[in-house]
């Protein structure tokens, strides 16, 4: 009977992996041709108000809805879960009713402060997905706290396909009917609240049948955690690091907005100017998000493991798991970051129709190696119900972004924004590795060698992937972006069978490890062959 709770508490996982998965490629692909129908400006007025409509999505869907699971699943009964569902409810509904207060009254301030008032009615239009966030956040977090991961997977899918649906459908009307940019950023970011709604009728059922619904006894449960004040300090705390470590580039981008533009206007280029190069500037962000997916995805295949081993207090496996989940995201998010900075020139292409700012998304895509293991590290920190190294980490990487973008942005062009989030992210890795307890520190060591094999692996795959993009593209010049979509697929598939050749060779990942990647068993028998 255990065994078949937990091989549906399994397959519930993986399916709800996969819907994120999914729904994380989405939210990243739409933006490209989104960028092709609108432009550079176009572009620019939708990313300046889309971390703000991030955090939130960040809040719905991974940051509270995991915090809520794990509320509700540590209670014994069905009504002291319905109990934790409606204390929450009340949470969050008051914390979403705060953030739509703030945002309509200070949509005008808030854009003045990214420097563009014409921004105003985008913000307040995305306030409005707010209103729906108790709804989601505690529909999610109710399923996955009684081990039901499809309901969850549901809406995920279906909050993204709709919104996607609603940019796409607008960018192409104003494409064709030459609207106004700020209608169009306005009437695009009304998908996120359109895809909300949906979300939220499709949780409907839940909230009448079960949690607003008349319980015999429930007003005779206590309240978790003695109080409500105690429920929402767990909420700030535990919630809130969860909600930002989740939405950590989002924040970042969020400092972007209110500083590159306007560091670019005082660097001496006009307002069109400026608005034009910060939406160049934009386009790293759907290959970051792309390059995260892709390593994060991998090493997240372990955290069952890694949380079986905490309950059962199995110190050897907890060690064996954390190190192999470092291993497997360094190794995928270096062969992803040095292929893509390898080949941006070509992708800049084929992507945005142009090569401009290549240099600065070159230096940007370097985050995914960092964010990655930082998002590494949080997991097996929050495995352990450890929060507060995290807080102080994330704490100075953002002073750090605060205090030097919009001075690198004046000094150094949209170059000088990439590198400040390069070193943000730096900044955070350095303080997780010195403020995690010394118990651990031993536990979360990779080894220089494991660093060495990693290196030689890299430069082979460079190597092979210049040599044959030049040789490529000298036989064949002035390729279409058809034509050099498909020269650079080649490339990437070879550069993938180098770096997997190279990782066996050097011993790179051990039997294990190999076993744990997904398609990692058939692809070590044929390389092996």
């Amino acid at each position: 009977m255990q065994n078949k709770k937990m091989k549906t508490v399994m397959q519930g996982a993986f399916i709800l992996t996969i819907a994120s998965l999914v729904a994380k490629v989405l939210s990243a692909i739409y933006r490209i041709p989104l960028q092709n129908l609108v432009g550079n400006t176009g572009f620019y007025v939708y990313q300046q108000i889309y971390p703000i409509y991030g955090i939130g999505i960040t809040f719905a869907l991974s940051g509270f809805p995991v915090f809520i699971s794990k509320l509700i699943a540590e209670q014994d009964s069905e009504a002291q879960k319905v109990k934790v569902a409606r204390q929450s409810f009340l949470i969050l509904g008051l914390i979403s009713l705060a953030l739509v207060v703030f945002l309509l009254i200070g949509a005008p301030e808030i854009a003045h402060g990214m420097g563009d008032s014409g921004l105003t009615p985008i913000i307040r239009c995305v306030s409005f997905m707010f209103v729906f966030m108790p709804f989601l956040a505690v529909g999610r977090g109710y399923y996955q706290g009684v081990f039901q991961m499809v309901p969850t997977a549901r809406s995920q899918i279906m909050e993204q396909v709709v919104r996607v649906a609603v940019i796409i459908g607008v960018a192409y009307t104003a494409a064709h009917q030459n609207w106004d940019v700020y209608k169009m950023g306005t009437w695009a970011m009304s998908g996120a609240v359109i895809a909300a709604v949906v979300s939220t009728l499709y949780f409907l059922r839940l909230f009448r049948v079960k949690i607003f619904a008349p319980i015999q006894g429930l007003s005779r449960q206590p309240l978790i955690s003695g109080s409500y004040g105690k429920l929402t300090k767990r909420f700030f705390v535990e919630g809130g690091t969860i909600c930002l470590f989740a939405a950590i580039i989002i924040l970042l981008q969020l400092i972007d907005s209110f500083s590159v533009k306007n560091g670019l206007v005082a660097q001496g280029l006009s307002n069109g100017a400026a608005k034009s190069l910060k939406g160049v500037y934009d386009r790293a962000q759907p290959l970051v998000q792309l390059g995260l997916v892709i390593a994060t995805s991998f090493s997240t295949t372990l955290l069952p493991s890694l949380t079986k081993a905490v309950q059962n207090r199995n110190q050897y496996d907890f060690k064996r798991t954390a190190q192999s989940m470092f291993h497997i995201c360094l190794a995928i998010s270096t062969a992803a970051t040095v292929g893509m900075v390898t080949l941006l020139p070509q992708i800049n292409q084929i992507l945005f129709g142009n090569t401009e700012g290549t240099m600065a998304i070159q230096i940007y895509v370097v985050a995914v190696i960092l964010a990655s293991l930082i998002a590494t590290y949080n997991s097996v920190l929050q495995s352990l119900n450890i929060f507060r190294p995290a807080i102080f980490a994330f704490t100075i990487g953002l002073v750090v972004k605060l205090a030097l973008n919009q001075t690198a942005v004046v000094k150094y062009g949209i170059d000088g924004a990439s590198w400040v989030t390069v070193l943000s992210l730096a900044v955070i890795l350095g303080c997780m590795q010195v403020r995690i307890p010394a118990y651990l520190k031993g536990k979360l060591h990779l080894g220089w060698q494991f660093f060495g094999k990693l290196t030689v692996a890299s430069l082979v795959m460079v190597v092979s992937v210049t040599l044959m993009r030049w040789g490529l593209l000298s036989l064949l010049p002035d390729l279409n972006r058809i034509g050099l979509s498909l020269v650079v697929i080649v490339i990437v598939l070879v550069g993938i069978l180098v770096f997997a050749t190279m990782s066996i060779e050097l011993r790179l990942f051990t039997i294990r490890e190999w076993l744990t990647i997904p398609y990692g068993k058939k692809l070590l028998k044929k390389l092996i062959k």
